[in-house]
């Protein structure tokens, strides 16, 4: 039996992340949480995640942050990281597509659409 993909979602919405969570796992992922930034960059760093999920704007470390941290290892050059935003301005999503995001989901957003996220940039139909 192949291993289940690992995704870690940082989300400092109690609500969001608990729900999402368990709707991944529902799916066949293995799910950790993290509730902040730089809680999120501590985890990553333990479980190499295979798809990160982030919030952009979250206390103590934020998404951009967390992404630049992150996309300075080389083990994590090629992991799929999605921001989760309710900011939806097309200057947001241009610059986080300029800096490299693999993806932007704009809050809020149902569970299809996150499930054809994941499996766009994990390649699982």
């Amino acid at each position: 039996m192949p291993a289940k993909p690992v995704i870690l979602l940082i989300e400092d919405n109690t609500d969001i992340r608990e729900c999402a969570s368990e709707l991944l796992e529902l799916e066949g992922y293995e799910v950790y949480t993290a509730a902040d930034g730089a809680q999120g960059v501590s985890l990553s760093r333990l479980i190499n995640p295979d798809l990160v999920i982030c919030d952009v704007v979250m206390p103590i470390m934020g998404g951009y942050e967390v992404f630049n941290q992150l996309k300075q290892d080389p083990k994590y050059k090629t992991t799929p990281f999605v921001f989760s935003t309710a900011q939806s301005e097309r200057g947001d999503i241009q610059k986080a597509s300029n800096l490299g995001v693999s993806d932007y989901l704009i809050k809020p957003f149902d569970d299809q659409t996150l499930l054809a996220c994941i499996r766009r940039h994990l390649e699982v139909v």
